[in-house]
C-alpha cells in the first residue's frame, strides 16, 4: 500500500489555501501535519478522505489515481475529523456499533468488536452511558475507538488528541505504533505533541516536507 500526493492546489471560496503540495508515503509511514489555523491542515484530510475535490494535482493509492476507483480507494481508509460526532441520544456501545455497521460488519462481529475498542479505549465501564453523559476527553476516546472496529490501512485524523488527557494520549500513541507495525499509513494534523514516532513533517501552507523525526514525540 502507498499514497502519492503530486503538485495538490486547494481553493476553499476565493481563496487558495496552498499549492505544489507533494509527497509520497509507503506502509508503516507517518506524516504530521503542520500549520497555523486557516492554512489548510483539515482540508487537505479532508480532501484525502474525499469529502473535497483539489482545483489542481492528483492524488494515487497503489499507483492509480483514487478517481479510478473511489470506492475501494474509500472503502480502505478512516477518517476522524476535529468534531466528536457522537450521537448524545444514543449509548457509547450503540454509537459504535452504529460506526461498526456503517463501516460493513454484521451486527454480531459489529457488537464483539465495539466491546473490544470500548475496553481498550477505557470506556467499558461508559459504555451503557448515552453520549450526552460523557465528557469532551470521553467523547474523544469514543470516537477513536472507531479506529478499533475494521482494518484500514490508511489513517487520517484531524486533532485526535483533543480533550485527551496523558494516559489517553499514550494510548493513542500505541494505537499508531501498532497501525504503523503492520504496514499502515497515518496523516495527521495536531497543535500538540503526539506519540508519533519519526515522521515526516508537512508545514502547510508553503507545502515544505522535513525528514523524519527521532524516535519519540513530534511537536505540531
Amino acid at each position: 500500500m502507498s499514497l502519492a500526493v503530486e503538485n495538490l492546489a486547494v481553493v476553499r471560496g476565493e481563496r487558495q489555501l496552498f499549492k505544489g503540495v507533494g509527497f509520497a508515503l509507503a506502509p508503516g509511514e507517518a506524516l504530521l501535519l503542520r500549520g497555523p489555523n486557516g492554512s489548510g491542515k483539515s482540508s487537505l484530510l479532508r480532501l484525502l478522505a474525499g469529502f473535497l475535490q483539489p482545483a489542481q494535482g492528483k492524488v494515487a493509492w497503489q499507483g492509480r489515481s483514487i478517481a479510478e476507483d473511489n470506492e475501494a480507494y474509500r472503502a480502505g481508509l478512516l477518517y476522524l475529523g476535529h468534531a466528536d460526532a457522537v450521537k448524545p441520544q444514543v449509548t457509547a456501545e450503540d454509537n459504535l456499533i452504529y460506526w461498526g455497521r456503517l463501516g460493513g460488519l454484521a451486527a454480531e462481529p459489529a457488537r464483539q468488536r465495539a466491546a473490544e475498542a470500548l475496553e481498550q479505549a477505557g470506556l467499558g465501564r461508559q459504555r451503557r452511558l448515552p453520549g450526552r453523559y460523557l465528557s469532551a476527553g470521553q467523547k474523544r476516546r469514543l470516537g477513536l475507538a472507531r479506529l478499533l472496529l475494521r482494518p484500514a490501512s490508511l489513517w487520517l485524523l484531524d486533532e485526535p488528541t483533543n480533550a485527551l488527557d496523558t494516559s489517553a494520549i499514550q494510548w493513542l500513541g500505541a494505537a499508531l505504533a501498532k497501525h504503523r507495525e503492520a504496514g499502515g499509513i497515518v496523516l495527521l494534523a495536531s497543535h500538540v505533541d503526539v506519540p508519533l514516532a519519526a515522521a515526516r513533517s508537512l508545514n502547510l501552507p508553503q507545502g515544505t516536507l522535513t525528514a523524519p523525526g527521532a524516535e519519540g514525540e513530534a511537536g505540531a
